[in-house]
């Protein structure tokens, strides 16, 4: 066992070195054939660095360098950097060379034996053809890039419909790396439509022709590295200026440019670039062999659009390509403010929903309301009917005496009328009594006919001092015929409210009967109800009804107006209790309480429409 673990051990040993030294060094150089300061390119390699550096493992050197071969060319520039990086690089192990575009892999595959040997190439941002055309060997993958001349009239499409010319602005398509296989595409894709070549201008010439196009043409940026005279420019800038001049819209190639006056099209996306070679180039470090990863076509390039821009020359969502994505778009309220809205919706259909029910309940308690006002109607009118019961022997000796009188005066006349010499001023005097007698006979009828009259409960204009005024009128002969003294004091002035005449009475009535009743006890002399109205400070009008009767116990003061309360034998106890309730549904308010010298007195008021000023 000793001697099969040692062989063991030392065969691991032998091995790890072998396999130390075969894995490729943690280091990348990364390559483009522009300028990394650029924000295109800036924002490529961020993403490249960020993907690498967030991954799990042995930590990645990560170089960089630009060739800036689209400024730049020939044999002589390409040898000069080849020596400086040889120079560079002679001391630093590179595991793997990320080239980023055409002309940098055509660079990388042609000059990479002199930084070292067999370095696996992984490439982006590289079209179809140039891959085609370079061949790549198997130690060399990537992701091949499809930006189509075709794509970029279907967005040239969309924004101006009924388009009939395309005017082409940035640097020669021969001179750029990523744009020059457009040369073989652009006569199929632009059948029927006429070109517009503003290539190579300088930029003078190249504002003044794009603020002069005619109708139905858009512009199609690729772009200006260096105009006509050698000026340089970054792409994105010089985007900036021809936007700033052009009248028609202008569809453009790359998504850092959105925002600076083009309205987008099929955009390449430098973060996904940046993103997909640092997975690959990972892949490579990590001891995959390149020749297992095929070459493949990357998502890169996307339908993007500027909602700004789209706006301003009235292009239609429902125009663009399918699967477009649009940016800038101003937020709908909806999108912008949805926690408020939603909020306040459900507040508004919380308040809808207090709101129905408090109605509906509303509803239910007007119903109560006139269902126990007509309950209360009925019950005065058979509580009228039981006190004019009381009063019948009243009622017909005050309507004794003017029939009485009535007859006498008849018989007089037939005497008058049968004498020898009737004098015709004695009988004139005679009708005129038959009269007056009728008139108060009628009136008391009238007042019983009032009283005991059922009607709704119906608001009118009246003179409460006449209203109270006529039940002590009405009452006068039954205190006469209980030893009863009535006294009544009116305000000086009228005192109009809205109220039901017959119900106010009926509320004078009741206390006036009950007065009485409560000095049955007392010697005669003794016995007197006195009546007051006056005007109080507060706009309403106080009714008083007191007594010279031995008072309310004091414990049942707080009871007098429950219903079937009551202090008479025989008595239901319903009479004060509906004297409150026609007082309240009058907007007042009712109360009784001891004289100081003995005797009982019952108030209340009732809100006046008309405040007469004392």
């Amino acid at each position: 066992m000793r001697l099969l673990g040692g062989i063991i051990a030392g065969l691991i040993a032998c091995l790890a070195p072998a396999a130390a030294k075969d894995a490729p060094p943690r280091s990348m150089l990364v390559l483009d054939d522009a300028n990394t300061k650029s924000p295109f390119y800036y924002q490529l390699f961020s993403r490249l660095r960020t993907i690498v550096n967030d991954s799990a493992g042995p930590p990645i050197s990560i170089y960089s360098e630009s060739l800036d071969l689209s400024r730049f060319a020939g044999a002589t520039y390409e040898e000069g950097v080849q020596r400086y990086l040889q120079v560079k690089y002679s001391q630093k192990p590179l595991g793997v060379i990320v080239a980023i575009g055409s002309a940098t892999l055509d660079y990388a595959l042609r000059y990479r034996s002199t930084l070292g040997q067999n370095i696996p190439v992984v490439f982006g941002m590289v079209d179809e053809p140039t891959v085609a055309r370079l061949s790549p060997p198997p130690d060399v993958t990537g992701l091949v890039m499809r930006l189509r001349f075709a794509d970029m009239m279907a967005a040239a499409h969309a924004v101006v419909p009924g388009l009939k010319n395309i005017a082409l602005v940035g640097d020669p398509l021969e001179t750029m790396p990523l744009y020059r296989h457009w040369k073989d595409e652009i006569p199929g894709a632009t059948i029927g439509l006429q070109i517009i070549d503003l290539t190579g201008l300088t930029m003078r010439e190249a504002l003044q022709r794009v603020a002069l196009l005619s109708d139905h043409t858009a512009l199609l940026y690729t772009a200006i590295y260096s105009d006509g005279e050698g000026t340089s420019y970054v792409p994105v800038e010089a985007l900036a200026l021809i936007a700033m001049n052009a009248n028609r819209p202008i569809v453009h190639t790359t998504e850092n440019e959105l925002g600076r006056g083009g309205i987008g099209g099929f955009l390449i996306a430098p973060s996904l670039i940046g993103e997909s070679t640092a997975k690959l180039a990972m892949r490579v470090l990590d001891g995959e062999d390149p020749a297992s990863i095929p070459i493949t076509p990357g998502d890169i390039v996307r339908p993007i659009f500027d909602w700004r821009q789209m706006q301003r020359w009235g292009v239609s969502e429902s125009q663009l390509p399918a699967g477009s994505e649009i940016r800038f778009r101003a937020p709908t309220a909806w999108e912008q403010y949805r926690w408020q809205i939603t909020t306040a919706v459900v507040l508004i259909l919380l308040q809808s929903g207090l709101i129905t029910v408090l109605f509906y309940e509303h509803q239910r308690r007007r119903v109560a309301e006139v269902q126990t006002r007509e309950r209360m109607a009925e019950l005065a009118h058979v509580s009228r009917y039981a006190t004019a019961g009381e009063l019948s022997a009243s009622i017909a000796h005050e309507l004794n005496q003017p029939l009485t009188a009535i007859r006498s005066n008849v018989e007089a006349a037939e005497l008058l009328l049968n004498s020898a010499s009737p004098s015709l001023h004695e009988f004139k005097d005679i009708v005129a009594d038959i009269k007056k007698d009728d008139v108060r006979a009628s009136e008391v009828l009238r007042r019983l006919r009032g009283l005991l009259k059922k009607s709704a409960f119906e608001l009118q204009d009246i003179d409460l001092n006449e209203t109270v005024g006529e039940m002590f009128a009405f009452t006068s002969d039954l205190a006469k015929v209980r030893g009863v003294m009535l006294h009544w004091v009116p305000s000086p002035k009228p005192l109009r409210m809205r109220g039901d005449r017959v119900q106010l009475q009926q509320v004078v009535l009741n206390l006036i009967v009950n007065g009485m009743d409560a000095l049955v006890d007392n010697p005669p002399g003794h016995r007197w109800i006195t009546g007051r109205i006056r005007q109080r400070e507060s706009g309403s009008a106080e009714v008083s009804i007191s007594d010279s009767g031995p008072g309310v116990a004091s414990d049942q003061l707080a009871h007098l107006f429950e219903p079937f309360f009551t202090t008479k034998s025989q008595g239901m106890g319903m009479g004060l209790s509906i004297a409150r309730t026609i007082v309240e549904a009058h907007g007042g308010r009712i109360w009784a309480e001891n004289r100081t010298h003995g005797g009982a007195v019952f108030r209340f008021s009732l809100p006046l429409t008309v405040v007469v000023q004392a």
